[in-house]
C-alpha cells in the first residue's frame, strides 16, 4: 500500500508539473489520478496533502509572488479535477446512504405492517379456536340433550303403555261389572214380567203395583247404563 501511495504521489507531481506548463484546461491526467486515488481508498484530505507536497516541490525558491499566485491558481484547477472522482464517490455514498436509509424506513414500515398483520392473525386464530371450543361445547350439550330426549321418549312410551294397559284393565273390569249389574236388573225385570204373566187374573191393583215396580227396575237399569256411560266418557 505504501509503495502504491509513493508511486501515485510521483505520478501526481509529474502530471501537475505538465499541467502548469500547459493550458489550465488540460486536466485529463488529473481525473485519472483521482480515479486511482479512489481505487486506493484515499479521501479528499489525503489527496490535498499529496497536492500540497507536489506544489511545494514544483515552486522554485526564486519565483516571484505573481508567479507563485499564478501557479497556485492553475494548480487549483488541477486539484479540483483530481478530487472529482472522490467527490462523486462521496456523493454516491451519500446517495447510497440516503437510499439505504429510505429502504430501512420502508423495511421498518413493512415490518410494522407485518407485525400488525401477525397480531391480527394471532387474534383471529385465538378467536377461531374460541369459536371452535364454543361450538364443540354446544355440540356436546346438544348431543346430551338429544340423548336425554331419547331416554324421556322411551320412558314416556313405557308410561303411556302402562297407562293404556291400566285403562284397558279398568275397562274390562267395568265392563264385567256393568254386564253383571245389567244382567241382574234384566233378570229382575224378567222375573217381574213372568209374575205379571202368571197373575193376569189377579186383582187389578196388584197388577198396577207390579207394573210400577217393573218400571222402576227399567229406570234403574237406564240410570246404571247412563252412569257407566259417563264414567267411560261416552256421550248419549
Amino acid at each position: 500500500m505504501k509503495r502504491q501511495l509513493v508511486a501515485l504521489s510521483r505520478r501526481y507531481q509529474a502530471a501537475l508539473q505538465r499541467h502548469l506548463q500547459q493550458e489550465p484546461n488540460s486536466c485529463v491526467p488529473a481525473h485519472r489520478l483521482g480515479q486511482q486515488a479512489v481505487t486506493l481508498g484515499l479521501e479528499t484530505l489525503d489527496l490535498a496533502r499529496m497536492h500540497k507536497v507536489a506544489l511545494t516541490a514544483l515552486m522554485l525558491p526564486g519565483c516571484s509572488p505573481a508567479t507563485r499566485s499564478r501557479m497556485a491558481r492553475r494548480a487549483g484547477f488541477f486539484f479540483t479535477e483530481a478530487i472529482t472522482p472522490i467527490e462523486k464517490t462521496h456523493r454516491a455514498g451519500i446517495e447510497s446512504a440516503a437510499h439505504l436509509d429510505r429502504q430501512n424506513k420502508t423495511l421498518s414500515q413493512r415490518n410494522a405492517q407485518l407485525a400488525a398483520a401477525n397480531r391480527h392473525l394471532r387474534h383471529g386464530i385465538v378467536r377461531r379456536k374460541a369459536a371452535e371450543e364454543t361450538l364443540k361445547t354446544r355440540e356436546q350439550h346438544y348431543a346430551k340433550l338429544v340423548e336425554e330426549s331419547r331416554h324421556l321418549q322411551k320412558h314416556l312410551q313405557r308410561l303411556t303403555h302402562r297407562i293404556l294397559s291400566a285403562q284397558e284393565n279398568d275397562r274390562k273390569n267395568l265392563s264385567h261389572e256393568l254386564r253383571d249389574e245389567i244382567a241382574q236388573t234384566l233378570l229382575g225385570i224378567n222375573v217381574r214380567l213372568l209374575t205379571l204373566k202368571k197373575g193376569t187374573t189377579a186383582c187389578g191393583n196388584g197388577l198396577i203395583k207390579e207394573i210400577a215396580s217393573t218400571q222402576r227396575l227399567v229406570q234403574e237399569s237406564v240410570k246404571t247404563i247412563n252412569r257407566f256411560a259417563r264414567k267411560f266418557g261416552v256421550q248419549k
